[in-house]
């Protein structure tokens, strides 16, 4: 039977953390849905269309090494506010969604555009600074060269681009339990959301 775990949240909250801790506990498969719009937006930087870049999109354009850059994540809001992109990339989300033995999906419109019947949905947030910080240890540690400051900009410029959007915006579903992982740290933010999912599946 399929059990769908919908998360959502802005850019280093946790949620891909949580998400995948999550499937792991339970042994749902886990989709990272921001990677399909980091592949996308990775091939516009060589100058491919969105919207074929998004039709055409092969599961090797996922594997690629450099998704996580500033440049792609960029990339990646871009064309994820072009609807046409967003609907080429919705009807993969929704067959993994319903995929036999639970499936647990991440992004910013998983509750409230890909899977608005999930059994449970989080909205994992977390204070702007809380998540510059994150974000900044983690680009630093991959090699990246940039400051607290340019990374701070680069999460509030998304923000804005993803909340404002006309096609599926950034937002909690009404029925989406909040999770402020600000004060947490890791093992206890996996802990609440995994309490969570264990509620619905009693």
């Amino acid at each position: 039977m399929a059990f769908t775990v919908a998360i959502d949240g802005p850019a280093a909250a946790g949620k891909g953390t949580i998400s995948k801790a999550v499937a792991a506990h339970f042994g749902f498969g886990h989709l990272d849905t921001g990677l399909l719009y980091r592949a996308t937006g990775r091939r516009t930087l060589d100058g491919t269309d969105p919207v074929t870049a998004a039709e055409q999109l092969q599961a090797a354009d996922l594997e690629a090494g450099d998704l996580r850059t500033p440049d792609v994540a960029q990339a990646a809001s871009r064309v994820a506010a072009i609807p046409e992109v967003r609907r080429a990339l919705v009807d993969f989300q929704r067959a993994f969604a319903r995929r036999d033995g639970g499936a647990v999906l991440d992004g910013r419109d998983i509750g409230t555009v890909i899977c608005p019947d999930a059994q449970v949905k989080l909205f994992v947030t977390a204070t702007d600074d809380i998540r510059a910080e994150r974000r900044l240890k983690e680009l630093l540690g991959s090699g990246h060269d940039t400051d607290y400051d340019s990374v701070l900009a680069d999460l509030r410029t998304r923000d804005a681009r993803d909340s404002a959007r006309a096609a599926a915006p950034l937002k909690p579903a009404d029925d989406a339990v909040t999770l402020d992982t600000s004060t947490m740290d890791i093992d206890a933010a996996v802990a609440a959301a995994i309490t969570i999912v264990k509620e619905a599946l009693t």
